[in-house]
């Protein structure tokens, strides 16, 4: 049977991004699915449990489920246990997302890297999403969710050249493709689907760069001169979980601090 809260499965919301756009849903009410590669609920201290913990501590509710999302097997379980568990899911947050080990020119970049980048960044979020709108129609057509809706969370990466990332541009390229692939396909089933664009974040992922981005944020790259932050991009997914944006499927959401303005 399922629960009578809405269930919104964010994955990679171990930390970062992820965590803060899961903390902001269950403040809105969502009951949420915490997913990370390494999760762990004995361990609160860090992680999946803190998330989890985090949330229950300000009141909402949460489960965690451990899964690699460029593998699937995990991605089946994950949502095998969201429906065996909680009978629903309402919400997709595709998050899940990872840098290169190393910087690499194009000119010297080797396969390793491109294949993991792809594996978790593109290939498993366009697999899971699929699975998962199966599910979500299933359940629209039994009455249990009366509206349910993804956004895959991309990067000002895809369209912008770091000649030392490419493989992180050309994954976030076409997840971004990806959203507008599944906007066009889910509308004849009313799921709404939007691809949410953030800029230069400040989280463990960028801490590496800080001062490269320091300087070039004081030099102006951005109109609006300062660092995002997880909770910028955690309002913009919650302005979309609510409803707020269900006539704009294929949307995109700029999250940049206004970098994808065209400036002379």
């Amino acid at each position: 049977m399922a629960i009578e809260k809405r269930v919104a499965l964010v994955t990679g919301s171990g930390a970062g991004i992820g965590r803060s756009i899961a903390l902001q849903l269950a403040l809105d009410g969502y009951h949420v699915v915490v997913n990370s590669r390494s999760a762990d609920p004995s361990v609160t201290t860090h992680g999946a449990g803190e998330v989890k913990l985090a949330i229950e501590s300000a009141g909402g509710t949460a489960s965690i489920v451990r899964g690699d999302v460029s593998v699937g097997e995990d991605r089946a379980n994950l949502l095998r246990q969201i429906d065996a568990e909680l009978g629903r899911l309402d919400l997709l947050v595709n998050n899940a997302g990872v840098a290169p080990n190393v910087r690499a020119d194009v000119l010297e970049a080797g396969e390793e890297s491109f294949d993991r980048l792809i594996s978790i960044n593109l290939k498993g979020p366009y697999f899971l999403t699929q699975a998962a709108a199966r599910l979500m129609i299933d359940y629209q057509a039994k009455g249990i969710v009366p509206k349910a809706r993804i956004a895959f969370i991309t990067s000002i990466s895809s369209f912008t050249a770091s000649v030392n990332r490419g493989d992180y541009c050309i994954a976030k390229a076409g997840l971004t493709m990806a959203a507008a692939l599944f906007a066009s396909r889910l509308g004849e089933h009313d799921i709404p689907v939007v691809e949410v664009r953030p800029g230069v974040i400040a989280t463990d992922m960028t801490s590496g760069v800080k001062e490269k981005y320091d300087r070039l944020i004081a030099d102006g790259i951005f109109p609006q001169k300062r660092w995002g932050q997880p909770e910028d991009v955690a309002r913009a997914v919650s302005a979309f979980g609510r409803g707020d944006l269900d006539y704009s499927t294929g949307a995109v959401l700029d999250v940049s601090g206004g970098f994808n303005l065209h400036r002379l």
